[in-house]
């Protein structure tokens, strides 16, 4: 993205963002969704992109 939708800065935020998808992953508390976040540093307005994650990370969650 070369500037934001909303308000047409080019200034961004990145962080990751992890999320439970089905009913085991919520009932063990696994997080098995990763996601890239953007965010406008002007306004706010937030895009999320799915990366994939790894099994090691998804068992090593469960444990922490």
């Amino acid at each position: 993205m070369k500037s934001c939708l909303k308000c047409k800065s080019n200034e961004f935020e990145s962080g990751q963002v992890r999320a439970s998808g089905g009913f085991w992953s919520k009932m063990f508390d696994i997080q098995n969704l990763k996601f890239v976040r953007l965010t406008c540093k002007k306004c706010g307005y937030t895009e999320l992109y799915k990366k994939g994650t790894k099994t090691a990370e998804n068992i090593l969650d469960l444990f922490t």
